[in-house]
């Protein structure tokens, strides 16, 4: 079969452009053609809230191959982009949906390849995003009936798709493992490069810092735990840190607060999640997590507040502690618990989730729902 995936890759960065190259070796590796198309322009500079979309010098990224064809902006190019990808004569095509602004573009091209009759599939990382506007329900739903088919990676997600286009054939894979980023390495040395004490408890919040994911909730739950617990912060603010660094400023577990606030590239992941005892997911809402794709590659458990599908995730699934609330003293509760309790039934946990998240599973889901 030939396989054009239409969405983020090399040069962009981030954890979605990362499961495309995962998603993209996973179908050449079951002996398909695969082939990838990205954007010329994602995001206008001025609506990325981030520092780059793009790989820089020291980013240790993962390179593909890809077309640049799409230009969110441009009109002209939605149309362009479907000529271009139909040339390549697909038998499938695709589509990762996270946001409504990509509702015009991306469903413009779905629209025009499905009249050249080619199948399209649409991964659905959200139906309904974390932090709403007033146009995203007309946008999305126009967007989802421009599509035949959907994948799904959480109950939450397909709740919401559920509200929208509830006739919308999908099927539902949960989010696979990432296993590129290399192998732990032993605490003590990822302690040592991390200028963490080698006898902390460690909690780690990793990955993008937005207003929904909470780290003002973990930062204040820190005043509620002892002086052996220490919080590691490793990931870009999506906007300004300095609410967060004012909290930090006033808590008094500053001094056990400690910060890597930028991009983190592929090969300090090893170094984090080795120094880690827990992630901890203080979210506000939530779908599905990407980030339990990571801490699961190396036995990190972790501790999430009951929003989306987080509790399907981490709860249910047994890798991880679920606390009872979205809160300061709800967190911290939920991390006493955590080191009072035994860590060898998540171990268990994490190594079953481990065998049946593949990517190979994921892709043979993806063109399931095509069929």
């Amino acid at each position: 079969m030939r396989i054009a995936i239409l969405s983020t890759f090399y040069p962009l960065r981030g954890g979605i452009a990362q499961f495309n190259a995962d998603l993209l070796e996973a179908f050449a590796a079951q002996g398909h053609q695969v082939r990838a198309f990205t954007f010329s322009r994602q995001y206008p500079d001025f609506l990325f809230p981030g520092k780059t979309q793009y790989v820089t010098e020291g980013d240790d990224a993962r390179k593909v191959d890809s077309e640049a064809v799409l230009d969110t902006v441009n009109p002209f190019s939605y149309f362009s982009a479907a000529r271009k990808i139909a040339r390549w004569q697909p038998d499938l095509v695709v589509v990762r949906y996270w946001m409504s602004f990509f509702a015009p573009s991306l469903g413009t091209v779905i629209r025009c390849l499905r009249r050249r009759g080619i199948k399209v599939v649409t991964i659905l990382d959200n139906v309904l995003p974390h932090e709403p506007k007033f146009f995203d329900k007309p946008f999305t739903r126009w967007f989802l009936r421009q599509n035949e088919a959907a994948v799904v990676m959480s109950d939450k997600v397909l709740s919401d798709l559920d509200s929208l286009a509830p006739s919308l054939r999908r099927v539902k894979a949960e989010h696979p493992i990432y296993d590129h980023f290399g192998a732990r390495v032993p605490r003590t040395q990822a302690r040592l490069k991390t200028g963490l004490p080698q006898d902390a408890r460690v909690l780690l919040f990793f990955g993008f810092i937005r207003e929904y994911k909470g780290l003002d909730i973990l930062i204040d739950a820190m005043s509620y735990l002892g002086e052996e617990y220490h919080l590691l912060v490793a990931g870009e603010p999506y906007g300004s840190f300095e609410p967060y660094q004012q909290r930090i400023d006033a808590s008094s577990a500053k001094d056990r607060i400690h910060l890597e606030v930028r991009y983190i590239g592929d090969n300090e992941v090893p170094r984090l999640m080795s120094a880690a005892d827990v992630c901890v997911l203080p979210y506000r809402s939530a779908t599905q997590s990407g980030i339990t794709g990571i801490t699961t590659l190396y036995d990190v458990p972790c501790i999430a507040t009951p929003v989306g599908g987080l509790g399907e995730t981490v709860g249910a699934s047994g890798i991880g502690l679920m606390a009872e609330d979205c809160t300061p003293q709800a967190v911290a509760a939920a991390v006493s618990r955590f080191f009072e309790g035994d860590r060898e039934p998540y171990l268990k946990a994490m190594a079953a989730w481990r065998d049946s998240h593949t990517w190979r599973s994921f892709a043979e889901a993806v063109i399931s729902c095509a069929r």
